[in-house]
């Protein structure tokens, strides 16, 4: 019974401390979390204070209405990244270039207006700093430093008087504001902080002294010094002296009304920029492919290739020899609106005379290969017709994807009329992928009795380590309607297939009969499998069987 009870005690305790130990742990957790909860809301609140400070500093006199507003409504701080990026590319007068003029200028600004027009608050909160940020430095520049003995201007009323410290600042032209632009600044505390005036006797020191200052009809007895103060349009009448028109008191606030508004922005998009018409006529059609490959985790080839039938071409006869010329020009821009590629060539067509019926039945294929990195893009190619002057335009979107090296991966199914070895000739220039020659089919039309040709490459392909080579197993599956009509086995002894240096790429390319296919739309997918890792990727694309047209 002892031995019972004192078991019993024990386990009493050994419970008791159980309990304590477990009623301590959420504390302990709790406090961690809680430590880890505030550093997060730290660095996100002083993440939301830079960009807070973005637009309530940086940006305070250019940023207009809509953009303060569109900028609110961002949730993330890569919405809000790219918003800013954007934010500059509109208004970036030469956006070919890398660097933005406009910001470089803007911010340079900035530190000239802190650095001279500081007043116990930053230059920059200073009218004249908000005035120069805004519209840059003045074509002509009157100034008073010290004030003091001042003979009016007759528009002002004549006489002399003495003055605050002012500066007369005029703009030859400011858009959205006017030509012949002056802006009075008043310094009447002599504390070096000039403010805008809203009449020219702000900058009057005698103003409210009793019989001083009196400008010249104020002198004989013709004007009164409170017709003066007062400065109503209904004293403007009883003035013996005319002011000027922009120095009435409606005109002044309009001005002000003005200087106070946010600078146009000159480039609002890349169509602007193109100037691409609402209605075009005499359209020269084109049609275009892109294809991506890989080059490494950060570089990917994008493959633009352009299709133009040549009986849409117009040729001229130059020697006995008909010549169709096109010019192409290209700008691939991201989705933030940053120029990331241009590109411009020439396509030439060539024939003798007796030559052009068949000519005119074949068509001229254009190919680019421009490295980017992984993104959402635009491209907007024209092409045009030098003989005839017609002229195709397309503006497209495309997403260049994302490699990685741990999982395997492919490029884009190319689908092609020519896919062919070099056998180890070295080549360069358009259709030439490694050992390769691939010539994309743009249409993806082939006739009855033409062979298909299909290009990929695969990436991230294990090592055997038993055979020191990669191991794959690989398939070409015709389907049409969803239902599979044809499957071909890669062998592997083809001679397009290729393994780069590090044996991690495997290419993959053939020419494919399909002698018996029927007409219509086909799907075409390689099934490529690792052997390895036993990792699978189906790369697809489409063809058009078309009917041969009796003749």
């Amino acid at each position: 019974m002892l031995r019972g009870k004192s078991l019993a005690k024990s386990l009493s305790f050994l419970l008791l401390a159980l309990m304590i130990f477990w009623q301590s742990v959420p504390p302990m957790y709790a406090a961690q979390e809680g430590a880890k909860r505030k550093k997060r809301e730290r660095k996100q609140e002083d993440a939301s204070k830079v960009y807070q400070r973005w637009l309530d500093n940086d940006v305070l006199y250019i940023i207009t209405p809509e953009e303060r507003q569109a900028f609110k409504k961002l949730q993330t701080d890569e919405e809000r990244e790219q918003f800013i990026e954007q934010f500059w590319l509109r208004r970036d007068p030469d956006p070919d270039t890398p660097e933005n003029e406009y910001r470089e200028e803007y911010y340079r600004r900035i530190a000239y207006a802190n650095e001279h027009f500081a007043s116990g608050i930053p230059g920059w909160k200073t009218d004249r700093g908000r005035i120069y940020i805004t519209f840059g430095p003045a074509d002509e520049v009157e100034s008073h430093p010290a004030g003091g003995p001042y003979e009016r201007p007759f528009y002002e009323g004549g006489g002399q008087t003495s003055t605050y410290p002012f500066e007369i600042w005029f703009y030859r032209f400011l858009e959205g504001v006017g030509n012949g632009v002056e802006i009075e600044f008043v310094d009447p505390s002599g504390t070096g902080e000039y403010r805008i005036a809203r009449s020219p006797d702000e900058k009057d020191a005698l103003l409210h002294v009793p019989n001083a200052g009196l400008n010249f009809f104020e002198e004989i007895g013709l004007s009164r010094k409170q017709d003066r103060v007062a400065f109503s349009p209904g004293n403007r009448d009883r003035l013996p002296y005319g002011r000027r028109v922009q120095d009435s008191p409606f005109e002044k606030l309009q001005l002000l009304a003005n200087l106070s508004k946010a600078p146009a922005v000159k480039f609002k998009d890349l169509q602007a920029r193109t100037n691409e018409p609402t209605v075009q006529f005499d359209i020269l059609p084109f049609d275009m492919r892109v294809h991506f490959l890989k080059v490494n985790d950060t570089s990917v080839v994008s493959s633009f290739t352009l299709k133009i039938n040549n009986s849409d071409i117009s040729y001229k006869n130059i020697g006995g020899v008909s010549q169709g010329t096109l010019n192409i020009h290209a700008r691939i821009t991201a989705l933030s609106g940053r120029k990331a590629g241009l590109f411009e060539d020439i396509i030439e067509s060539r024939c003798r005379e007796d030559e052009l019926s068949q000519e005119v039945k074949r068509s001229s294929v254009y190919q680019k290969n421009v490295i980017l990195e992984p993104g959402r893009y635009k491209i907007d190619i024209v092409v045009k017709d030098i003989v005839s002057g017609h002229t195709g335009i397309i503006h497209e979107g495309f997403e260049v994807p994302k490699y990685s090296n741990d999982k395997l991966q492919s490029s884009t199914l190319v689908v092609a009329d020519v896919v062919e070895s070099l056998n180890g000739r070295v080549a360069a220039g358009a259709f030439i992928f490694g050992p390769n020659k691939v010539r994309p089919n743009v249409s993806q039309e082939f006739k009855q009795g033409q062979s298909v040709g299909v290009y990929v490459q695969a990436y991230n392909v294990q090592i055997d380590q038993a055979e020191l080579r990669p191991k794959i197993t690989a398939e070409y599956i015709i389907s049409k309607d969803g239902k599979e009509v044809r499957r071909f086995k890669e062998d592997g002894k083809v001679k397009t297939v290729d393994l780069d240096g590090n044996g991690q790429q495997v290419t993959l390319g053939r020419m494919i009969p399909v002698n018996d296919l029927v007409p219509g739309t086909y799907e075409v997918k390689a099934w490529i499998k690792d052997e390895v890792s036993g990792q699978i990727v189906e790369p697809k694309g489409n063809f058009i069987i078309a009917e041969n047209k009796v003749k």
